[in-house]
C-alpha cells in the first residue's frame, strides 16, 4: 500500500513526515474509564510508501460494551494479550512518527490512559486528524465520517468498525486529504502532544451536584437554606472532608472560590488576609466561625429545587425556529442573491474585511475564512493580492471579484431571460448549515438533550499569538456551581464529564457539550475565547463557529464573527435553556479586558 499520488508530497516539506496511522476499538467513550479492546498501526514514511503494519485484539480485563458496534465478544477477547504485554511494540511504532487517526483525540486519549496503566509513556510528540483536516479542505459530502470520506475518495472499505480494516481505509482517505490540502495550500493541523492539558489522568471525582437553587445570602442571625453557597477557607478543628460532607448531605453548595453571589464564607480567621476572606470582604460576604457554621448545619431550611426542564416528546415539536432554521412545514427561505455562496475575503483594512463579510451574509452567503475546496467566490480589496493564497485561487480559477461586486452582484448566467435581479446560486454539495448572523439563535431540535453538541472555533493560521477557547457551565444566577465548571487548556473536562475542551490544531477547537448529562442547575454554557499575549482580535481577524450534532456530523448552523478590534476576549456563543428546549446563540461580544477578569465575572477564582 503506498500514499503516493499524482502529487508527490514527499517534494513537500510542510505535508512530507514519517507518519504512523492508528485505530482502536473500545468498550466505551470515557478513555479514563474505558478500555481498548483492538488497535491497529500501519507506519509510512515520507515517500509515502508503507513500512510497518501491526494489529492485535486486546484482552481488557472488563465487559467489552457494545458488542453490537464493533463484533468484540468477551470469548474473542479472552485469549488475547493484555495492552500492557504489547504496549513496547506499539510505542515501537509510535516513536518519531507523527500520528494519524480520524478523531485524533479520542485514539490519543485512549492511548495515554492504556500507556499510563503500564507506567509507560506514550512515545507521541505530534499527532494530526483527519477529520479536522477535512474541515479545512471541506470536500462536497454529506458528513465527515470515515464512511462518507471513504465514499467520496473511493477508498474500499470492508468491515467498519475493525481496526485494522478501518487504518487500511484511513490510509486512501489520508493520501487524497492530503494531496487535497496540498492543492489548496492548507497548512496541516498538527497539534503538539501531549498538550497543554494534561490527558493521562482523570479530572477530579464529580463533585455531588446541589439539587436546590441559590437563595442567596442568610438574613443577619438567620438560618441557612438548602442551595445557599457556602465557600471554607483555612484550618478547621472538623477535617475538611467531614465539614464538607455534613454540609452537602444538608443541602449546601459548596464551593471553592468566593463571588458577589457567595451566601456564606466559614472560616477560623477572618483576619487572615486571604483571598478568600479578602474577597468576600469586598463583596459583604457574611463571614462565619466554624462554631456557628456547625450550629446553623443542624437547622438548614428546605429550599427551592432546580425545575425539572427535560422536554417532553408528546408535546414539544420536532423542530422549531428563532432566527434562521426553518420547520420542515414552513414555507422555503426566500432566494437572496447570494443563495448558499461561500466568499472569501482578502485585503483591506479589518473593518473593511468585517464589513464586507456582514454584507455576505444579509446576501444569504457564508463568509469564509481560510480557502477550501467550498469556496465559491474570491473578493479582493487593496493589498489582498499579496495574501499567500491568491496564487491558489488563480491557479483553481475562482472568480475574483472587485468590492463593489458586494453592492450589486451581476446576475449569473441561466437567470430569468431579462431579469435585473441576480439569482440564487445553488448550494454547494455537502453544504447544508444554515448562516447566522452575529446575535442569532435557533432552537435545538427536541428532544436535544438525548445527543453531544459540538461547538467548534477556527480561525486564520496565527504566527504572534495562540488563541485559547474555554467554556463555563453556568447556574440561573450566571454564576459557576464550582470552579470545575470552568473547563480549559488546564482543566479540559468538566468533572461530570458532561463539557469537553478538544484541540484539533492551531487554528480550530472545539467545546463538545452532553446536554444529558449536565447537572440539574445547569442553564447556559458561555464558550468564549482569549488572546494570550499582546495582540488582540483586531489582528486575528474573524473566528468562524460551526454547531454539529456530533463529532463527524453535519453543521447544524455557522457564523463568522468580526465583532472585535481591539478586544482581548471575545464571547463566541452560547447553549442555554428556554423552558422545555435548549437554544444556541453567536454572541460575538468582544472584552478589552483578559480572560482573567472575564472569568471572574462568573464565579472563577482565578489562581
Amino acid at each position: 500500500m503506498s500514499l503516493a499520488t499524482t502529487l508527490d508530497v514527499s517534494r513537500l516539506p510542510d505535508y512530507a513526515y514519517d507518519w504512523a496511522l492508528v485505530d482502536v476499538e473500545t468498550s466505551g467513550l470515557v478513555a479514563r474509564r474505558d478500555r481498548v479492546l483492538s488497535v491497529a498501526v500501519l507506519t509510512f514514511g515520507p515517500d509515502g510508501v508503507q513500512n510497518g503494519e501491526y494489529s492485535t485484539l486486546l484482552n481488557p480485563g472488563c465487559d467489552p460494551g457494545p458488542v453490537h458496534v464493533h463484533g468484540l465478544t468477551a470469548e474473542r477477547l479472552s485469549g488475547a494479550p493484555t495492552f500492557e504485554q504489547v504496549a513496547g511494540r506499539i510505542g515501537a511504532l509510535l516513536q518519531d512518527r507523527v500520528m494519524v487517526a480520524h478523531n485524533a483525540q479520542f485514539d490519543y486519549d485512549f492511548l495515554a490512559h492504556e500507556f499510563a496503566r503500564a507506567r509507560l509513556h506514550l512515545p507521541v510528540t505530534r499527532r494530526l486528524c483527519t477529520l479536522a483536516l477535512n474541515r479545512r479542505v471541506e470536500p462536497p459530502v454529506a458528513d465527515l465520517s470515515l464512511a462518507s470520506l471513504a465514499a467520496h475518495y473511493g477508498v474500499p472499505q470492508t468491515r467498519a468498525h475493525d481496526a485494522l480494516d478501518d487504518t487500511r481505509a484511513l490510509a486512501g482517505i489520508f493520501r487524497s486529504s492530503l494531496s487535497e490540502a496540498a492543492r489548496l495550500d492548507v497548512p496541516l493541523p498538527l497539534v503538539p502532544c501531549p498538550p497543554r492539558q494534561d490527558p493521562k489522568f482523570a479530572p477530579n471525582p464529580p463533585k455531588t451536584p446541589c439539587a436546590y437553587r441559590n437563595p442567596g445570602r442568610p438574613a443577619p442571625g438567620g438560618p441557612l437554606v438548602q442551595g445557599m453557597k457556602v465557600a471554607i477557607t483555612g484550618e478547621t478543628a472538623t477535617s475538611r472532608a467531614e465539614l464538607v460532607s455534613r454540609a452537602v448531605a444538608a443541602g449546601l453548595n459548596i464551593m471553592s472560590s468566593v463571588s458577589r453571589h457567595t451566601s456564606a464564607l466559614v472560616t477560623n480567621d477572618a483576619a487572615s488576609g486571604s483571598a478568600k476572606v479578602r474577597r468576600a470582604i469586598a463583596e459583604g460576604v457574611p463571614v462565619l466561625d466554624e462554631h456557628a457554621f456547625l450550629k446553623l448545619l443542624g437547622e438548614v431550611r428546605p429550599g427551592t429545587p432546580h425545575e425539572d426542564r427535560t422536554p417532553s416528546p408528546v408535546t414539544v415539536p420536532a423542530v422549531t425556529a428563532v432566527t434562521a432554521v426553518a420547520a420542515p412545514s414552513t414555507p422555503a427561505r426566500p432566494v437572496k442573491p447570494f443563495g448558499r455562496r461561500r466568499v472569501l475575503v482578502l485585503g483591506g483594512t479589518h473593518e473593511e474585511a468585517a464589513a464586507a463579510r456582514a454584507r455576505i451574509v444579509d446576501m444569504g452567503g457564508a463568509a469564509a475564512i481560510n480557502l477550501s475546496a467550498s469556496v465559491t467566490d474570491v473578493v479582493l480589496f487593496p493589498g489582498g493580492e499579496r495574501d499567500r493564497r491568491m496564487a491558489r485561487v488563480t491557479s483553481l480559477g475562482l472568480p475574483v471579484r472587485e468590492p463593489a461586486w458586494l453592492g450589486a452582484p451581476v446576475p449569473e448566467p441561466g437567470g430569468p431571460t431579462g431579469s435585473t435581479e441576480p439569482v440564487e446560486a445553488p448550494a454547494p454539495a455537502g453544504v447544508t448549515a444554515d448562516v447566522l448572523p452575529r446575535g442569532g439563535v435557533i432552537d435545538l431540535p427536541a428532544p436535544s438533550t438525548a445527543g453531544r453538541w459540538h461547538v467548534s472555533a477556527s480561525w486564520a493560521q496565527q504566527t504572534t499569538c495562540e488563541i485559547d477557547v474555554v467554556a463555563l457551565v453556568l447556574d440561573e444566577d450566571e454564576q459557576v456551581s464550582c470552579d470545575g465548571d470552568f473547563v480549559f487548556y488546564g482543566a479540559p473536562e468538566s468533572p461530570d464529564g458532561s463539557v469537553r475542551l478538544l484541540c484539533d490544531g492551531p487554528t480550530e477547537q472545539t467545546v463538545a457539550v452532553d446536554l444529558a448529562a449536565l447537572p440539574p442547575a445547569a442553564r447556559r454554557i458561555a464558550i468564549a475565547a482569549a488572546v494570550d499575549g499582546a495582540a488582540t482580535f483586531g489582528d486575528v481577524g474573524a473566528v468562524h463557529l460551526a454547531l454539529a450534532p456530533g463529532v463527524d456530523a453535519p453543521a447544524t448552523a455557522q457564523a463568522t464573527l468580526d465583532a472585535a478590534t481591539s478586544e482581548r476576549t471575545l464571547l463566541l456563543a452560547e447553549l442555554y435553556r428556554r423552558g422545555p428546549l435548549w437554544r444556541f446563540r453567536a454572541v460575538g461580544q468582544g472584552y478589552d479586558h483578559g480572560l482573567e477578569a472575564l472569568v471572574r465575572g462568573y464565579g472563577v477564582e482565578v489562581e
